[in-house]
């Protein structure tokens, strides 16, 4: 960043634009041996005076690094003010110099280094469509690939062996030669049908392995469940199994597919691809503590996975956040729940303060004495009133 801040055009000693050497030195800042999803972010005008940028960003994405380009200008031109002077640039011949953005420049970069093209307009939404890109980029690559399977044909061992047979047929009387004719095609039946059902089983495999690769998921699962069939714990197919069910977003059986896989094989490879597989599964559906554990088997087996251990930091961070979360909204219930019940107890202590009618202490005959002297008092008043207006001459209007 400092050494960004201090930089500027007139640091370079010779004019023009060589992008090809900008993707080479950005591909050499990068660690080869960090298994991590990487970008190259080109921001220019798409002026380039030498040849080998499309080269160049092919090469950046064989090594996993893709390529994205922003195009800073006016596609229909424009001429340079110069701040020194208050003028537009001119050539050698007095012309005014157009800078012009190289649109097709820029986009046919990015097509080769497999990222995205945008034209400036505004900051946010140019890092809005960035990391959409990269949250693709992500989610398409986390998990490892589907285990395709090349089998190995055997026929050559059973045709050398029943060879074997016939020259043995050859030195033997006839009475054995019946008992040993028997034996060998009882022999041969058995290695011919073992033969053809587990080329049944892999035929299932391969027709699944090709529906997956054109995303025919539904296709892929139905292949794979049919090659379970005719061998139950065939390790390739529970684990082609368990990625087609995660591509169909059902986590919980694609994470139990990964367990049949490491239940049933003796392949460390394959078992650690599992383990990894059903963490990336976990994680995607929040659980996360048995997320963790199988980031960690994956770790146990292959301590050099750099994947498994950064989606493992991720996983950990997750879960840190997610407990802080519970624990927050935890203690706001605990925290309104006592609010609550404190109001509670102040309405309840303001209803101690309010004064309660006390009982009459009078008897009902002394009662009816006071409510008759009221009485009595209140008609000398009136009398009193009546007289008064008897002596008024006039009564004045009302005034309000």
């Amino acid at each position: 960043r400092m050494y960004l801040a201090s930089s500027k055009p007139g640091d370079v000693p010779t004019q023009g634009t060589v992008i090809s050497y900008a993707l080479k030195m950005s591909m050499d800042a990068f660690d080869p041996n960090e298994k991590t999803f990487k970008s190259v972010l080109l921001i220019s005008d798409g002026e380039d005076h030498e040849p080998g940028a499309i080269k160049m960003a092919k090469d950046l994405l064989k090594n996993g690094i893709v390529v994205n380009t922003i195009g800073i200008g006016s596609p229909l031109g424009a001429p340079i003010l110069d701040e020194e002077t208050g003028q537009y640039k001119v050539n050698s011949k007095g012309e005014t110099v157009i800078t012009k953005l190289n649109e097709e420049s820029l986009r046919n970069i990015s097509n080769a280094g497999n990222g995205i093209y945008q034209l400036f307009t505004n900051s946010d939404d140019v890092a809005k469509n960035l990391k959409n890109k990269f949250s693709t980029i992500e989610e398409d690559s986390i998990i490892s690939d589907a285990s395709y399977g090349s089998f190995i044909q055997y026929f050559q061992l059973f045709l050398g062996i029943a060879f074997l047979l016939l020259l043995i047929e050859f030195f033997t009387s006839e009475k054995r030669k019946a008992v040993k004719m028997q034996t060998t095609i009882l022999v041969l039946f058995l290695f011919v049908s073992n033969t053809m059902f587990a080329q049944s089983a892999n035929e299932k495999i391969v027709k699944g392995n090709r529906a997956f690769i054109e995303n025919r998921f539904d296709e892929a699962e139905a292949d794979y469940r049919a090659a379970l069939k005719k061998s139950e714990n065939d390790a390739i197919a529970n684990y082609n199994l368990g990625n087609t069910l995660y591509r169909k977003e059902n986590i919980e059986e694609a994470a139990k597919a990964y367990d049949q896989v490491i239940t049933h094989t003796d392949d460390n490879y394959l078992k650690q691809k599992a383990f990894y597989n059903k963490g990336v599964a976990l994680q995607k559906a929040k659980k996360l503590p048995e997320c963790i554990i199988a980031y960690k088997n994956a770790l146990i087996l292959n301590p050099e996975d750099e994947e498994a251990r950064q989606n493992l930091q991720r996983a950990m961070q997750e879960q840190k956040e997610q407990e802080k979360q519970n624990q927050d909204n935890k203690d706001d219930k605990n925290k309104n729940q006592q609010d609550s019940k404190d109001q509670k107890k102040k309405q309840d202590q303001g209803k101690d303060k309010e004064p309660k009618p006390q009982p009459s202490k009078l008897t009902q005959q002394q009662a009816e004495e006071k409510l008759k002297s009221l009485s009595e008092k209140e008609k000398a008043l009136q009398d009193k009133l009546n007289k008064i207006k008897g002596v008024a001459p006039n009564n004045p209007e009302k005034d309000w």
